[in-house]
């Protein structure tokens, strides 16, 4: 039997990794990566309803219920 030879990924040259369009390039999946976490994120959190913790005018601030007991 004879063993083949597979290539195992691509070596680029030095002088390559150290051009500009590479750094743009770097620099555009790093802040991909970085968005695409954070949305990740964001979608496993539970929403937050900031109008919730805020009173309005129109809300009373003690039940007028028949149940003063009952929950809000």
């Amino acid at each position: 039997m004879t063993a083949a030879l597979i290539p195992a990924g691509l070596l680029f040259p030095e002088s390559l990794l150290h051009s500009q369009w590479f750094a743009v390039l770097a620099t555009f999946v790093a802040i991909n990566t970085v968005m695409y976490a954070a949305l990740a994120l964001a979608k496993i959190l539970p929403k937050l309803h900031p109008t919730e913790w805020i009173r309005t005018r129109n809300e009373r601030s003690e039940t007028r219920s028949i149940h003063p007991d009952a929950a809000d």
